[in-house]
C-alpha cells in the first residue's frame, strides 16, 4: 500500500530482502547465478562503453542490492562503494563480497547520499534502481551523484524505457493494479527526455543517452 505522499523505501526493501532469495526475486526476478552473471557482464560492458572503468577509480553504486555488480566490478577498480537503503541488502552483499579488501558498504536513507563527502569519488552508477523510485527521488540521486563526484567525474544511470515495446508492457503491468492497492515496489519507467533533463538540470555536461532494448541509458560528466 502506498504511504501518503512519501514512499518508505527503507521499510519496504528491508521487508522484501529478508532473505537473499527474496531480494533477488524482487530485484531481478530470478535467483539463478548463471543468469545473474550474464546480466552483470552486460552491465559492466555498458559501463565500459559509456563512462569507462579505470583501475584507479573510486566508484560508487547507488542501490547496490546484494552486490551483484560489485562482486565483479570491485576487482577492476581501486575502490568500490556500495550504497543501499536496506540493511538486509547490505548484509547479503557483505557475504557475497567477502574477502574483497577494496569494498565499502554503506547504508543510506533512500533519498540522498548524505554519508558521502563532496568531490570524493571518480564515478557513480545507478542500474536497475530508478524503476523502484518516484521521479523526484530519481532526480535527488542525480543531484547527489553530482555533489559527490570529483571535477571531471562520470555518472551513469538507466531505467526501463517507456517508449519501447518492452517498457510499455512494464508500464501496463504496473498500471493494472487497483489504485488503492498498489505495492510500493511496482516498476516505473522513464523516457529519454526525462533522463536527459535530470542530468542537465543537475549540472552534468556532455550528456548522452542510448536506448538498447528495454532500457534508456544516460550518462554525463561533472
Amino acid at each position: 500500500m502506498r504511504m501518503g505522499a512519501s514512499t518508505d523505501y527503507k521499510a519496504n526493501w528491508n521487508n522484501l530482502s529478508s532473505t537473499e532469495e527474496s531480494a533477488l526475486i524482487h530485484v531481478a526476478g530470478y535467483t539463478d547465478e548463471a543468469k545473474l552473471k550474464e546480466a552483470t557482464d552486460i552491465t559492466i560492458q555498458m559501463l565500459r562503453i559509456t563512462i569507462g572503468i579505470k583501475p584507479d577509480d573510486t566508484i560508487l553504486e547507488i542501490g547496490c542490492g546484494v552486490g551483484r555488480v560489485g562482486k565483479y566490478l570491485a576487482p577492476l577498480v581501486k575502490k568500490w562503494i556500495g550504497c543501499d537503503v536496506a540493511e538486509n541488502m547490505l548484509g547479503h552483499a557483505r557475504q557475497r563480497l567477502a574477502g574483497q579488501a577494496n569494498v565499502e558498504l554503506m547504508p543510506i536513507s533512500g533519498y540522498d547520499l548524505r554519508p558521502i563527502p563532496d568531490n570524493s569519488v571518480d564515478a557513480v552508477y545507478c542500474t536497475v534502481v530508478f524503476m523502484h523510485l518516484e521521479e523526484w527521488d530519481r532526480y535527488a540521486y542525480v543531484k547527489e551523484a553530482y555533489r559527490i563526484l570529483k571535477p571531471g567525474g562520470r555518472f551513469f544511470c538507466d531505467n526501463a524505457n517507456l517508449d519501447s515495446e518492452e517498457g510499455w508492457k512494464v508500464f501496463e503491468a504496473s498500471a493494472g493494479f487497483p489504485a488503492h492497492n498498489r505495492p510500493q515496489h511496482l516498476s516505473r519507467c522513464s523516457t529519454v527526455p526525462e533522463i536527459t533533463t535530470f542530468l542537465r538540470r543537475a549540472g552534468f555536461q556532455n550528456v548522452q543517452t542510448i536506448t538498447p532494448g528495454v532500457w534508456v541509458v544516460g550518462w554525463g560528466t561533472k
